[in-house]
């Protein structure tokens, strides 16, 4: 594999494993609440990968949870890692959890979503842009 063109990722239990054509098209913090719970953290930090260049192996282990009408969640069915994302409003986009890629994609966060809906006890001070639920900027 040739690690300047690809990143590799896997859930806890390597049950269920990623490949990714680099470049990703983005990266992201997602503050909103349906993150922060299905996670059990502050923020999710996620990737955004057109499907054509996303591979997965060990889907039989993967479980989806319908979030919304319009999105849903993949997990790992054996150890329970949150891993994708995927949503109606990005048809040809899977969002990959950034902790679950062990390989450097290249390219760093550059906003926080929903920034509203944080977290009060996680002090955020860095200086990338803050977009609210409506994606309005909030600082």
């Amino acid at each position: 594999m040739d690690t300047a063109t690809r990143a590799a990722g896997r859930c806890s239990c390597g049950a269920v494993k990623l490949l990714i054509t680099l470049p990703v098209k983005g990266c992201v913090h997602c503050h909103c609440a349906a993150c922060r719970q299905a996670h059990g953290a502050a923020f999710v930090t996620w990737v955004s990968i057109p499907r054509a260049r996303f591979q997965l192996s060990g889907r039989e282990h993967l479980r989806w949870y319908q979030d919304t009408p319009s999105s849903r969640r993949g997990f790992c069915g054996c150890c329970g890692s949150p891993l994708l994302f995927m949503a109606d409003r990005w048809p040809d986009d899977v969002h990959v959890a950034l902790a679950c890629i062990f390989t450097d994609i290249g390219i760093a966060p550059k906003v926080h979503l929903s920034f509203d809906q944080r977290v009060s006890w996680f002090p955020f001070e860095d200086a990338l842009p803050c977009l609210g639920t409506g994606m309005e900027r909030l600082r």
